[in-house]
């Protein structure tokens, strides 16, 4: 496909790999294999569990395949009997499905101008874990300390490029804080250790400041986190493979994965808007119709009239509101809502294990009374960025006290305070500072122009019963034509699944020359990659498919074969996200 091959003409103008070049892959990109299992999963030993063509021999199987891939759900780590562990190598992650590439036509394009095994590794590690987990566990922080060292030194030398995707992104942003702080919380590297061994971080589809369809995903299973298990696993959802109650038994793992809080948005009310505010008011959901402008810090202007054309208003969004209950909630002035006090029904609640009648809990809200679930889905209630934790301690507590033990979601007042010495703040990029290395360079690459969740409105399920899910997203719900809101989702601009605000703001703003939480003024860039027909393939920008973008591809050959981020022509902007950074008041 030589299409897909912009190494081939890179090489013939002369272009060689320089820097060895190590990936690391995300939920959907990083496979898992089975090393231990129960009597169900005979004859599955060292088969796929995640990613690949494994899939198809668990369609026979579904609530087996289900139980292997839940963690315990008060440790976070194996249940008894089951061990399910990352398949090594750059086999783990080419592709996640027959014919649905991953990181297969990068891979084939690094080896165009000389990567191969002593060059070029993939980070392979548990992504259902806790970041500190995989370390926990896996010792897999170790294993990739180690190979950065080796590959540096078998290499002349010569610094890395890293390159993470999706959650990859957040995972190894905590890397570059566990590596340097002293044992045994940390890889006990020292300071300048990031500044020896990284020559740039190429980051692909990064959520940064976390998406709101972890939200969705926490509280009733929708949204396009269910994609996970569509995607791995076509039809299985579908089908009725898992009987009627497909959504509570993905629920019921999901709600096991440390890592899905990690996705939770960060950074409260002050990055993702209040009841009456946000960074994307005024946005234009009309698609189809939209024309995109490149725009560099010189053109951010709010009189600039090609920005006018991108930027007008049309039926105001309340984006700070990221979950309603009721169609009313989501647009209504905040001072015609009754404010959302949890605090009443927590107390009302304090004492769960209301529903006995249902016997064995299948998620935690068999184990809420009839009257809280029904007074948090009272209509006329909205949650923001802030509030919604509260929501969401109260629905999964047993999930948010096991996973906000290692993943925090504020701003930090004061970044010298000793505790954010503490591994829960290090992949919050608001919580933790870059390392001392004023030489490296961090890129934030995604994809524009793609209708992207960003809110939702919700509605008490018509079902009562037990082991049910009691919320659900009112799908009947739909604005006008060109309206942000179809079928109960707000959208906003993005790369489907990562919204442009969580993607770039970091590298826009608050990174952005030398800030508290960039202190030694790392250079950083915005490489955004708009959305053209076809719309997969070598041009798409989706979340995952933006993996075969050309576009991205020769960006990322150019600067493992020395190319800055200037040489490669700095910042390309697409987006509103400059006018979305000024908006922000974020002290830096």
């Amino acid at each position: 496909m030589p299409e897909l091959m912009p190494a081939a003409r890179l090489k013939r103008e002369g272009l060689k790999g320089i820097h060895p070049v190590v990936l690391v892959p995300g939920i959907v990109t990083g496979g898992l294999e089975l090393w231990e299992g129960k009597p169900c999963a005979d004859g599955l030993f060292r088969k796929r569990l995640w990613g690949g063509g494994g899939f198809t021999q668990l369609l026979k199987r579904p609530l087996c395949w289900l139980e292997h891939l839940s963690l315990h759900n008060e440790t976070g780590l194996d249940p008894p009997g089951i061990r399910v562990r990352p398949v090594p190598g750059l086999f783990g992650a080419d592709y996640s499905a027959p014919g649905y590439f991953v990181w297969d036509v990068l891979v084939k394009n690094l080896a165009k101008i000389g990567y191969e095994g002593k060059n070029l590794h993939m980070a392979a590690y548990d992504w259902r874990l806790s970041f500190q987990n995989t370390e926990v566990r896996d010792r897999a922080l170790s294993k990739l300390k180690s190979k950065i060292e080796l590959m540096y030194r078998a290499n002349g030398n010569k610094k890395v490029v890293v390159v993470p995707h999706s959650m990859g992104v957040a995972y190894f942003l905590h890397f570059l804080k566990w590596v340097e702080t002293p044992p045994p919380m940390g890889g006990g590297g020292g300071q300048g250790w990031c500044a020896e061994h990284i020559k740039a971080i190429v980051n692909i589809g990064p959520s940064f400041l976390g998406v709101p369809k972890a939200v969705s995903n926490i509280l009733s299973a929708e949204g396009k986190d269910v994609a996970y298990f569509r995607a791995m696993a076509p039809g299985v959802l579908d089908s009725g493979t898992l009987g009627l109650r497909a959504l509570e038994h993905v629920m019921r793992v999901s709600r096991t994965w440390d890592s899905v809080v990690s996705l939770m948005p960060k950074g409260g009310e002050t990055i993702w808007g209040n009841m009456d505010w946000s960074p994307e008011d005024e946005h234009v959901c009309d698609f189809s119709k939209k024309r995109y402008f490149r725009l560099s810090p010189s053109d951010n202007n709010v009189n600039n009239s090609n920005a006018k054309q991108v930027f007008r208003v049309k039926d105001p969004v309340k984006y700070g509101r990221i979950i309603s209950f009721g169609k009313a909630a989501s647009v209504l002035h905040s001072s015609q809502l009754p404010t959302a006090v949890l605090k009443e029904i927590l107390h009302m609640n304090a004492s769960r294990n209301f529903n006995s009648s249902c016997g064995e809990a299948w998620t935690e809200y068999d184990e809420m009374s009839r009257e809280s679930i029904r007074k948090i889905g009272a209509v006329d209630k909205a949650y923001t960025a802030t509030t919604l934790f509260d929501l969401l301690r109260f629905v999964a507590p047993k999930m948010m006290n096991r996973a906000e033990a290692h993943f925090s979601h504020g701003i930090a007042d004061n970044l010298e305070d000793p505790k954010y010495n503490h591994y829960k703040y290090w992949s919050n990029p608001l919580e933790m500072k870059l390392p001392d290395a004023p030489n490296m360079e961090i890129y934030c690459s995604y994809g524009v122009g793609i209708p992207t969740e960003r809110s939702y409105v919700y509605k008490l399920s018509p079902s009562n019963k037990c082991k049910h899910i009691p919320y659900q997203i009112d799908t009947s719900v739909d604005g006008e034509d060109g309206s942000c809101l179809k079928s109960g989702v707000y959208f906003a601009d993005g790369d489907e699944s990562v919204p442009v605000l969580s993607a770039g703001f970091m590298c826009a703003k608050g990174w952005k020359g030398r800030t508290r939480f960039n202190p030694s003024g790392i250079n950083t860039y915005v490489r955004e990659y708009q959305s053209k027909p076809p719309t997969s393939g070598i041009k798409s920008t989706t979340h995952v498919d933006i993996m075969g973008n050309i576009a991205l591809i020769e960006d990322i050959l150019r600067v493992a074969a020395g190319a800055t981020g200037e040489e490669i022509g700095g910042d390309k902007i697409y987006s509103d996200m400059l006018r979305m950074s000024e908006r922000i008041n974020l002290r830096l």
